[in-house]
């Protein structure tokens, strides 16, 4: 948007600065004329008319002498209260300048650029040190976001080449099984199709883009364990529910996908024989919580800070009933922020990974409603 070009902020400060001393001058000035003006009366009074016509008549020796040392009184306190703005000004605004070329800076070149301000505490270091916060959140941003562009493009290229492979080898081989080849390339291509789907299912929980109506999570935990059971019994792990009625605000169909990502990663990440997945929802005053604990490997808490980037793993998949494309975690934490909760990972002691979500609860959401009402 276009805008006039205005006066800077500080020949606006300047002129405040001395307009502030003449006026201070003047009403100074206007008290001692007022008191010269009293004559001999020990009580404070307003001047007539006939005081003030007393100030021009050049037979009044007084307050001749008096106007012409009040006028150049003003005129030092204006050229001063000029010069010394201006400069005080310039000092004051010295922090500002800083934070202005760092824009300018960061504008045209790399983000790693910080400010640092130094000095006490104030409104402008409050400035800069937020202006340094959010540019290494943007910088993490952005590395997050080409590190996501590249996993993303070999992803995707991957079943690609596999299906280039196939087809070279069916072109170069006329007599080869084709029954088999078939067989390959639907494997292939279900993998590419789910890695699409995922894809963008990680998008519309970046956008936003849903209905919230109230949700239980407990139902849904139901419904996700339900539908996952004949894989977890097909590798022998068992999985516990417990928990009361969960009720947030969200959409039914993400919340579904978050509780079913973290299932399937629970079971897919355990114990070859014998893994135990414990399923457990709770509702808080202003919070709901879901966690999910599974057995398995032993992981570092190092390990488990990267595993909400996309495409990252904890373990070997242990059981690859399915291949996984390495975003479920990725997709839950971005579910979880689009309904404004929070998602922790801590590795347990004896092996395996707790998974704990906390979503607002309805009751805060309708508090919240009524607020901004």
């Amino acid at each position: 948007m276009d805008r006039r070009q205005g006066l800077s902020v500080r020949l606006k400060l300047t002129l405040s600065y001395a307009g502030f001393l003449v006026i201070a001058g003047a009403l100074l000035l206007a008290a001692v004329w007022l008191f010269l003006l009293r004559g001999r009366s020990k009580s404070p009074s307003i001047p007539e008319l006939s005081d003030f016509r007393r100030v021009f008549d050049p037979t009044n020796f007084g307050p001749v002498v008096f106007a012409p040392a009040g006028i150049l009184v003003l005129a030092f306190l204006l050229v001063f209260g000029l010069v010394g703005g201006w400069i005080l000004a310039g000092r004051m605004l010295t922090p500002l300048t800083r934070i202005t070329d760092a824009t300018r800076r960061v504008a045209n070149g790399p983000l790693s650029y910080r400010i640092r301000l130094p000095g006490r505490q104030d409104e402008f270091r409050e400035l800069a040190d937020s202006f340094d916060t959010m540019l290494a959140r943007l910088e993490a941003h952005v590395a997050e976001q080409q590190r996501f562009a590249a996993n993303a493009s070999h992803e995707l290229r991957t079943p690609l080449a596999v299906t280039q492979a196939l087809l070279d080898v069916a072109r170069n081989d006329p007599h080869h099984d084709t029954c088999e080849l078939v067989e390959r390339l639907r494997l292939v291509n279900t993998r590419a199709i789910d890695l699409t789907e995922a894809l963008l299912l990680l998008s519309r929980a970046n956008q936003r883009s849903f209905t919230r109506e109230p949700v239980d999570l407990s139902l849904l935990t139901e419904e996700a364990t339900e539908t996952l059971l004949p894989l977890a019994e097909r590798h022998g792990v068992t999985i516990e529910t417990s928990g009361d009625t969960s009720t947030t605000i969200g959409s039914p169909a993400l919340l579904l996908q978050m509780a079913t990502n973290l299932l399937h990663n629970a079971i897919g990440h355990n114990l070859p024989e014998q893994g135990i997945v414990w399923v457990r929802t709770s509702a808080r005053p202003d919070t709901v919580v879901l966690t999910v604990e599974n057995t398995g490997e032993k992981l570092t808490p190092q390990r488990v800070s990267t595993l909400t980037e996309p495409f990252q793993r904890g373990t070997e998949r242990l059981h690859t009933g399915h291949a996984g494309v390495g975003l479920g975690l990725a997709i839950v934490k971005s579910i979880v922020q689009a309904h404004d909760g929070t998602l922790t990972l801590t590795p347990r002691p004896a092996g395996g990974l707790r998974v704990t979500v906390r979503l607002p609860a309805a009751s805060a959401h309708a508090r919240t409603e009524g607020d901004h009402a």
